[in-house]
């Protein structure tokens, strides 16, 4: 019997090349273990999940040393591309023509594509099939560390095809082969059909610099700890008599008990009521559609259950069981000092339903926001993410990220929002692009998140209700950040027709921002300067990111100046009260060349300062809140400032 992927035997290679002996073949795996681990984690199935595919992908390819001399494949050309990588690059990757490295690679890639084949009844496993013995890891998970939007995406994309596809798209962007180099290889690697697994391949985008990225190192590794209580029940478990254990087994099999499939979740830790009370679907809470219209508060308490999938129990129970144990092969992330534990009683259900190749359910715990997504045909590559919103007024209650797909993203909308729209934040003057609302579901809009490559454009989402009209900005987090202007304690909404103008040059600055955990974001001009040599004038301005966990927040200062699409960022800080409601005095200061090629020392505070002070190398004084010194190009200087009220105040830096 064979698979529809790989022969059952390996064929041979076509054409024996050079005899290496396994000193030889030795020097090559030790020379590029690297990068044979991480041939061998791509191709490797993602059904196993990330730490038992880095764990195997070791094993595979410590297990690919030949137990004698053996005849090398023929080594299979590069292509063309491969002329562009420098001399250094080519010895690293082993394509110099090195028999050894050829050798062993064919091992590491056949027992590769053994492993993804499924156990057959009645025949035993191969070798790669089976749980590998060495390495081993106890108490702790491994995996790699985490890449970013782009990296996921081919991840994702890599997961649907089969394992010698797989190994072609790897072979092309790893190895630099040519078409008839890859179906060599697979060839003689066992595949049944490569010309089949080269077309398959070809579907996914040609990325192959992504590979080379940490998502795809098995040699980085991120280091977490297994299920604790699930450890201690174990040892528990292991002490306890075996009439106790079959008893136990008997009661979790019984029909009718138990919460049946859990999908993705991890084994149950124990029967304790109150945890099997909050993961009861049937106990979750649903708000009335018109319940916002008369209560006190406009929050995420008041939202209704939305969805076509409200009454799929069954995903309900997985998504709730998920979320209390979630199984090794899920993807959890929470933003910045947000729990991941499961929830303290029966949640809030504001979101069941299909959004676009996935089922997706939103829960709401009171504290945080927690969104479980599984495919459409099954729960492998299930995702568990958590954001913080305690505290959460109807200002930042107003969307939550439904999905992410193709560069775009769809938000579920609060109930009170009565229109959406999309809008560029670089150009205030273009207008909004109203979005189309589907049962609060937006249409998809680009998300500057997902995007790569340089900033021309920051796509924001504007939403109006009975109150007013609000931007909010993707930031790749389950709760888009608002953006508002003005002086700190008493900003406005971005909305405004001066306030776009003033958010125009500084939009890219917010692609800093990105996975922090961000509430808001305010943009303040605090002061405008004259240029020397008639160049016109600049204006200062300071933009503060508030976080839901209070601290952490991020202060920048940036100078623009007549005729620049961007505003360039002189200094930054974290965790100060600068630029704050607590404390809205800024000061900060930047070294500017003019037309005529002289360097000016150019410093600003907010309007309540009194005078500027320069020292180090710089030297200059002066009453009020500008300050403009003649200076050489990468002199420094240490500013300090005094209010007008006689306080001090230092530079941002």
């Amino acid at each position: 019997m064979q698979s529809q992927d790989v022969a059952q035997r390996p064929a041979p290679p076509s054409t024996a090349g050079p005899v290496v002996d396994v000193e030889q073949a030795e020097a090559a795996l030790v020379e590029h273990y690297p990068r044979l681990v991480r041939l061998a984690y791509l191709v490797l199935p993602p059904r196993l999940g990330r730490s038992r595919r880095v764990l195997t992908a070791h094993a595979l390819t410590q297990r690919a040393l030949p137990r004698n001399r053996m005849a090398s494949p023929v080594i299979p050309a590069q292509s063309a591309g491969a002329a562009t990588v420098s001399g250094a690059e080519r010895r690293a990757s082993g394509r110099d023509g090195d028999p050894g490295y050829a050798l062993v690679r064919l091992q590491v890639l056949r027992t590769a594509l053994e492993a993804g084949l499924p156990l057959r009844f009645g025949a035993w496993p191969r070798r790669a099939q089976l749980p590998a013995l060495l390495p081993q890891v106890w108490g702790l998970k491994l995996f790699p560390r985490s890449g970013g939007a782009d990296e996921l995406a081919l991840d994702q994309r890599l997961s649907g095809l089969s394992g010698p596809a797989r190994a072609a798209y790897a072979l092309r962007g790893l190895e630099r082969l040519t078409d008839e180099g890859v179906c060599e290889v697979l060839a003689a690697a066992g595949a049944a059909d490569p010309e089949g697994a080269l077309r398959e391949a070809e579907a996914v985008p040609a990325q192959y610099g992504l590979l080379e990225s940490p998502e795809f190192d098995p040699c980085s590794l991120q280091a977490r700890p297994t299920d604790l209580m699930r450890r201690r029940q174990h040892l528990k478990a292991a002490l306890a008599a075996g009439a106790a254990l079959l008893v136990c087994g008997a009661l979790l099999g019984l029909p009718g008990e138990g919460w049946g499939p859990d999908g993705a979740a991890a084994p149950p830790y124990a029967r304790n009521p109150a945890a099997q009370a909050a993961l009861d679907p049937a106990k979750l809470t649903r708000v009335s559609p018109d319940a916002w219209r008369s209560s006190a508060r406009t929050d995420f308490s008041v939202w209704p259950a939305r969805g076509d999938l409200t009454g799929d129990e069954a995903l309900l129970r997985r998504a709730l069981a998920v979320w209390a144990r979630p199984g090794g092969t899920v993807q959890v992330s929470a933003t910045p000092g947000t729990p991941s534990g499961g929830p303290a009683g029966p949640p809030q259900l504001l979101f069941a339903g299909t959004v676009d190749a996935a089922r997706v359910v939103i829960l709401h715990d009171g504290l945080r926001i927690a969104r479980y997504a599984e495919p459409k045909d099954g729960t492998q590559g299930a995702a568990l993410d958590f954001a913080r919103v305690d505290g959460a007024g109807r200002a930042e209650s107003g969307a939550v990220v439904l999905g992410r797909a193709d560069g775009n993203v769809r938000y579920l909308t609060a109930p009170w929002v009565r229109k959406a729209g999309e809008r560029d934040l670089m150009k205030p003057a273009s207008g909004a692009m109203d979005l189309a609302l589907t049962d609060g579901v937006t249409a998809p809009l680009a998300s500057p998140a997902l995007r790569s490559g340089p900033c021309t454009s920051w796509n924001v989402l504007q939403l109006t209700d009975g109150t007013g009209t609000r931007l909010l900005t993707d930031l790749g987090e389950l709760v888009p950040a608002r953006l508002t202007a003005g002086r700190p304690g008493s900003p406005g909404e971005a909305s405004r027709p001066a306030a776009l103008h003033g958010w125009a040059p500084f939009a890219c600055s917010l692609g800093t921002l990105r996975s922090a955990g961000v509430r808001s974001v305010n943009a303040w001009a605090f002061n405008e300067q004259r240029l020397p040599d008639a160049s016109g004038s600049a204006l200062w301005v300071c933009t503060r990111a508030e976080t839901w966990r209070g601290g952490g927040a991020r202060v920048l200062a940036q100078f623009h100046t007549p005729g620049g699409a961007y505003g360039a960022v002189t200094a930054k800080a974290e965790n100060v009260p600068a630029c704050g409601a607590r404390d809205p005095h800024v000061l900060a200061g930047v070294l500017w060349k003019s037309e005529a090629g002289d360097w000016y020392l150019l410093a600003a505070g907010s309007r309540d300062t009194a005078s500027i002070r320069a020292a180090g190398g710089v030297e200059g004084t002066v009453r009020g809140s500008l300050l403009t010194v003649p200076a050489e190009q990468g002199a420094q200087a240490e500013l300090k400032g005094t209010l007008k009220d006689g306080r001090s105040v230092g530079g941002l830096r």
